[in-house]
């Protein structure tokens, strides 16, 4: 059970689960049994279409590799979530996007391609881009993997800022760090939970 303006840290080994429970909780994958609700949303009952609905409207998804559209500059990959799920009116989605761009600390790379930005850069327009349609949910698989340790810090910090705004946040990670900025941690082994408690990794 997660809760709202709660930064969550899932933890644990390669091939322990990290994964798998944020696209349950996303509903990218679906459980082969058991009950997965989101903010009062029983995800396990909705069909594709339904949960495609969902997905658009209720939760922000940040990869670790990024996933920007690499024909469409940073801010039209930020404006695209709100396109497709029709959550803003039209002349609203440019400074919208522009916004949060700017909330981000890359609103100089706007027109620029994703192929010309830096690792760190493409990452604050991945969260960006999350937060297009202003979800109550966001989950971020490994989103520092690809970073160096400053930037790395400076991502944390931001997810970190979006819980204190009353968001759920949950980041599965390798890094110590990351998880002891968290305010709460979880460790998974062989698809299980094994603890769950405050920062401290012990």
């Amino acid at each position: 059970s997660l809760t709202a303006g709660e930064l969550v840290a899932v933890v644990g080994a390669s091939g322990s689960g990290k994964s798998t429970l944020l696209h349950m909780l996303s509903g990218i994958d679906r459980p082969t049994r058991g009950e997965v609700h989101v903010g009062g949303t029983a995800l396990h009952e909705l069909d594709e279409d339904a949960l495609s609905v969902w997905r658009g409207r209720g939760v922000g998804i940040v990869f670790q590799f990024f996933q920007l559209l690499p024909t469409l500059t940073s801010l039209e990959n930020v404006m695209l979530p709100m396109d497709f799920a029709g959550t803003w009116p039209a002349d609203e989605r440019e400074p919208r996007a522009m916004g949060l761009l700017e909330r981000m600390g890359v609103a100089d790379q706007a027109g620029k391609l994703p192929s010309t930005l830096s690792g760190g850069q493409q990452q604050r327009v991945a969260i960006a881009r999350a937060l297009a349609n202003d979800p109550p949910l966001v989950v971020a698989d490994e989103p520092t993997g690809n970073l160096d340790s400053h930037t790395s810090a400076a991502v944390i910090d931001l997810f970190a800022e979006l819980a204190a705004d009353g968001r759920t946040v949950a980041i599965a990670t390798h890094e110590r760090e990351a998880a002891l900025a968290a305010d709460r941690t979880i460790v998974l082994r062989d698809g299980r939970i094994v603890r769950d408690e405050g920062a401290s990794l012990g």
